[in-house]
């Protein structure tokens, strides 16, 4: 957990990829074992690793060495997976029962801890049980572990960005700010856009039964209407009038259209005009809020022509069209839904940053951890910004 040193104190707290458990209440699966004999410790395990490796416990010690009293070692190893229900040992693989059969070994069902240990002390407790690696945290991605003063106040100020963006026109959505860390240079910005302009959030938020929660889980902050939230309500889309909702312009999709249109104009020729897409008209999409016209005229503007001059001047010969977003951070005022987290991950984000869970739809921590998801080829870090009381949304109400 991280504070940004400022007037106000924020909290900057790393969402895990799985949920923690209580120490005492490690999840456990069952496992066929068998007392060993050191000699033939290695030819087994070279075997069992071979015809049967222990793809999900991969944090789990496949021998577990004890001393007894006297200086003589006793060694069990683990056979394969036990079924939950059943302890036959016809449901144990023919190959593993040849082993059983040829060494003589006697099984039983033992209990090993089912996911891997995220800190040190979940690792002590889970090796009472049976013997269980643990790895720290190497994410290489800078700030997982701690934030510096600098980097929390940088944190900060884009949370507040968003949190400033979220109002336009007196209705409340999401926002997405896309920050390149390494020059803290707003890539994009945008606003859910699921609305046109002749149809009002007001009405969505009436037809939600659940437009009232409590946001940052503080009993002490009164009952927000938040229902025009995209990512809050990602199911409204069928019952609205096709014609004036778009379901798929949440935040999120919209910055990172704003980031390719950006990518296109620094860097043409990259195949934006064989699609007909007009950047321009992409990057004037949210100037209908005052504050983003604001910040937008500048850094998607003045800041990209200067980057485009050098560029063409060959002032940074290693300036390179960015792959997607990759390497970039993307501040959300709301947790994103499970479409908007899996774009992200296609975009090779490397941070992502929100302020308010979304108890119903969130993809993140309240609902899903889609960071955590092995079967993925990219994972991002997860970060919820705790907000203070007088920085809550309610303010942009006023």
């Amino acid at each position: 957990m991280n504070e940004c040193k400022e007037k106000e104190h924020w909290e900057i707290i790393h969402i895990p990829d799985k949920p923690p458990f209580p120490l005492h209440q490690q999840p456990t699966v069952n496992v066929y074992a068998a007392v060993i004999d050191p000699k033939i410790t290695n030819t087994l395990v070279r075997k069992l690793n071979q015809i049967l490796p222990l793809e999900n416990l991969r944090h789990v010690k496949r021998v577990r060495k004890q001393c007894l009293d006297g200086g003589s070692t006793h060694l069990t190893a683990i056979l394969c997976l036990a079924d939950e229900s059943d302890s036959q040992l016809d449901i144990i693989p023919q190959e593993v029962v040849e082993l059983i059969d040829f060494y003589h070994l006697e099984t039983f069902i033992k209990k090993v801890c089912k996911y891997a240990p995220l800190s040190k002390e979940e690792w002590v407790e889970q090796c009472k049980i049976w013997p269980t690696s643990y790895h720290p945290p190497t994410y290489n991605i800078r700030g997982i572990t701690g934030f510096s003063e600098e980097e929390s106040h940088s944190v900060c100020t884009f949370m507040k960005l968003a949190l400033e963006s979220a109002k336009c026109e007196g209705q409340m959505v999401n926002a997405a700010i896309i920050v390149d860390p390494s020059t803290n240079q707003v890539i994009a910005s945008a606003r859910d856009q699921v609305h046109s302009c002749s149809c009002s959030i007001n009405h969505a938020c009436r037809t939600q039964n659940h437009d009232n929660m409590l946001l940052n889980s503080s009993a002490t902050e009164p009952e927000l209407s938040y229902g025009g939230v995209s990512c809050l309500n990602p199911w409204q889309w069928s019952n609205q009038n096709s014609c004036s909702w778009h379901p798929l312009r949440h935040a999120a999709i919209v910055a990172i259209e704003h980031s390719a249109a950006r990518d296109r104009r620094l860097f043409p020729g990259g195949g934006g005009a064989a699609y007909g897409v007009d950047e321009t008209e992409h990057l004037q999409l949210d100037l209908t809020c005052p504050l983003l016209k604001k910040q937008k005229t500048k850094s998607m503007h003045e800041k990209d022509d200067e980057e485009l001059n050098s560029h063409s001047n060959g002032c940074h010969p290693e300036l390179a069209r960015p792959y997607l977003c990759t390497g970039y951070d993307i501040y959300l005022v709301w947790e994103p839904c499970a479409m908007c987290a899996m774009a992200l991950v296609h975009q090779r984000v490397k941070r992502i940053f929100y302020g308010f869970p979304n108890p119903n739809a969130g993809a993140l921590g309240s609902v899903h951890r889609l960071q955590g998801e092995k079967s993925l080829n990219h994972h991002y870090a997860v970060f919820k910004v705790m907000l203070p009381p007088e920085n809550t949304l309610m303010k942009l109400n006023n």
